[in-house]
């Protein structure tokens, strides 16, 4: 059997994509997008098949000014069966407004760095994920699941390497407050294949595989490479953003998240099932960078263009 052959048949069948482009995306815009345009994007992207689409973040608007009117968003979009709306919730003031506004899922978000949570939060890792402890109790009094973020776990902007150990505390610790999954953020975009798969490795050792996810950004353009790394070892659960939207506004130099056209693309071309429509996924993807006035990042997009230039899905053909 070739190496591809066993490759292929230690993939999972279906990956899970997590659109993040509503928040992580659109919460990076320099010019306030208005709520009818967040509401749109994200009917946009349950009509294409995604599940899990992240909508908005109730953060002190003084921080995060873009997704002020996040429960106005949650009011306004269509709700389509089975699809999860989920939020960031950093205390249970802002948990307490996602309950009011009809979130689906909540989410906590620490650093694997010391320096970047110090520098953004003036504490250390441990103490900035038991902050969220109440956040969680009252999640899970109001039987509402919680998932947990873990960034700058493969490099940090203010201490360059970060320590393997602290990836995985970072998970260890978000697992025991109760988080049903942990996302691996490599908010930089620096990682390399060799070094997600050490990384995993070792977050596996808290956690199984159906619990951890992948959030890459594509600064390097290693992302895609760095996915299917991680699919090598059983991670099936994927953060992408439409477009490529995206960055960290605390974060010099880190460009988008990894697009979810260029993403979904690779997985149906290696015979992986999504349940996403790739083109009603790039006409989203057109539309929203219209609105915005702004380029798209997504290169499948670049390629396929719109509905109207005769897009074409890998898993058609």
């Amino acid at each position: 059997m070739s190496l591809l052959a066993q490759t292929s048949q230690a993939l999972p069948r279906h990956v899970s994509i997590v659109e993040v482009g509503a928040r992580d995306g659109l919460q990076n815009e320099p010019t306030q997008v208005s709520t009818v345009i967040k509401a749109g994007l994200v009917d946009r992207l349950a009509a294409s098949g995604l599940m899990r689409i992240e909508t908005g973040s109730f953060v002190s608007p003084r921080w995060v000014p873009q997704m002020a009117d996040s429960a106005e968003v949650f009011a306004t979009i269509t709700r389509l069966p089975g699809v999860r709306y989920s939020a960031l919730t950093p205390n249970v003031q802002g948990f307490q407004r996602a309950m009011a506004a009809g979130v689906n899922e909540v989410a906590v978000f620490a650093a694997a760095s010391e320096a970047f949570s110090q520098k953004n939060i003036n504490c250390g890792i441990r103490e900035s994920i038991q902050r969220f402890t109440d956040v969680c109790a009252a999640a899970r009094a109001e039987g509402i699941s919680v998932r947990g973020y873990v960034s700058c776990a493969l490099g940090c902007p203010y201490q360059g390497d970060v320590p393997v150990a602290d990836v995985a505390m970072a998970v260890r610790e978000l697992m025991a407050l109760g988080c049903y999954e942990v996302s691996i953020g490599d908010t930089i975009g620096v990682g390399t294949p060799v070094q997600v798969q050490q990384v995993l490795a070792a977050c596996l050792q808290e956690a199984r595989a159906d619990q951890l996810a992948m959030h890459f950004h594509d600064t390097y353009g290693q992302a895609l490479a760095n996915l299917l790394a991680g699919l090598e070892l059983g991670v099936y659960t994927i953060d992408a953003s439409i477009a490529g939207l995206g960055g960290c506004p605390y974060a010099k130099g880190a460009s988008g998240n990894v697009s979810t056209e260029d993403v979904v693309y690779m997985l149906h071309g290696m015979g992986l099932h999504t349940g996403i429509d790739l083109e009603r996924l790039v006409d989203t993807s057109h539309w929203i960078c219209q609105a915005l006035q702004r380029s798209n990042q997504s290169r499948v997009a670049q390629a396929m263009g719109s509905l109207s230039n005769h897009c074409v899905d890998p898993a058609r053909v």
